[in-house]
């Protein structure tokens, strides 16, 4: 069995509830999601001028391989009605794979782990949340370091209900 973490994202739309589908399309095509983090609104990242996001990340079992949950993860952004644009740009969803097990992939169409996990607190405070001890295996810190020492000045904070 394969463990996974993935970033889920949305900004235009219902968020929310574009979050919750990706779950369920999530469970029903890759396997059980084991723990959740709660939901985060943060500023956007890279492309500035554009709507809150609602970030969350998700640690799921699969027996799929990397590529294949890549695959299936592409199947899903379509079906929930992503159009891919600008680079960083609004989305109506969007899935990262930030790990998975400890591999290390450097393809084409596929880094993991996820270039960018240091430099983000959207991705780093949920993971942390959930995966606080994880090991990154490139940098051989924990996610909680990785934050500690993260300079993104972008707000994040946890979504009230």
């Amino acid at each position: 069995m394969n463990t996974a973490y993935l970033l889920l994202g949305a900004n235009i739309g219902n968020p929310v509830q574009q979050l919750q589908d990706a779950r369920a399309e999530i469970t029903d095509r890759i396997g059980p999601i084991i723990q959740a983090s709660s939901l985060y609104e943060s500023e956007a990242w890279g492309v500035e001028d554009q709507p809150i996001f609602l970030n969350q990340v998700i640690q799921v079992e699969t027996e799929h391989t990397v590529q294949r949950v890549l695959q299936d993860i592409m199947k899903i952004e379509i079906l929930l009605g992503r159009i891919r644009g600008q680079r960083w740009g609004s989305r109506i969803i969007d899935i990262d794979i930030l790990y998975f097990n400890s591999e290390i992939v450097h393809e084409e169409d596929l880094q993991v782990p996820h270039p960018y996990i240091q430099e983000r607190n959207f991705t780093l405070i949920p993971l942390v949340e959930i995966a606080a001890d994880y090991i990154h295996p490139i940098f051989k810190k924990s996610n909680t370091e990785l934050l500690q020492e993260s300079t993104d000045p972008l707000n994040v904070k946890i979504l009230q209900p």
